[in-house]
């Protein structure tokens, strides 16, 4: 079953968390000192903050995923919507080990769509990326328009490695 994903860059972690905690009446499953997310069933989301992105408010949107079988048929989806997608296998991002597809839709919102393969100490290894791109773990140079991963680029973006 798959479980929306909203990621917000804040400017006070802790602020937002008494917000957010007082407003969907729950605590965090994660909660780091650059990073905190609910894992809500009511509505079904996984929503994170971070203060890690470019700008305050929405950082990228997505769909988390529970299996390998259930990311494969959402990457046809994906696909079908957006001929620049961008795979990342084992990606370490936000305290967590995650396999993931990355598009963008047409008015330059960033759309991640992960199975999560478990859980890191650090925030990730994608931080060069993030510090290059308004989200997380979005490819670097991406646009509404084109991915850092279409032929014409894939040798000289270094997202694309």
């Amino acid at each position: 079953m798959k479980r929306f994903h909203v990621n917000m860059t804040v400017k006070d972690i802790p602020h937002a968390v008494r917000f957010y905690s007082a407003l969907f009446e729950a605590r965090p499953v994660v909660l780091k000192s650059d990073y905190a997310k609910w894992m809500l069933d009511d509505p079904r989301i996984n929503f994170a903050i971070s203060d890690r992105g470019a700008r305050d408010g929405v950082n990228h949107l997505g769909m988390q995923v529970e299996s390998a079988e259930e990311l494969a048929a959402m990457r046809d989806q994906l696909v079908r919507a957006d001929n620049a997608l961008l795979e990342q296998s084992a990606a370490a991002c936000c305290y967590a080990n995650s396999d993931k597809y990355w598009v963008m839709d047409p008015s330059g919102t960033a759309w991640e769509t992960f199975h999560t393969l478990g859980t890191i100490l650090i925030y990730g290894a994608d931080e060069e990326i993030a510090a290059r791109s308004s989200a997380c773990c979005v490819p670097v140079n991406a646009t509404a328009d084109q991915s850092c991963c279409t032929p014409e680029t894939k040798a000289a973006s270094a997202c694309c490695s």
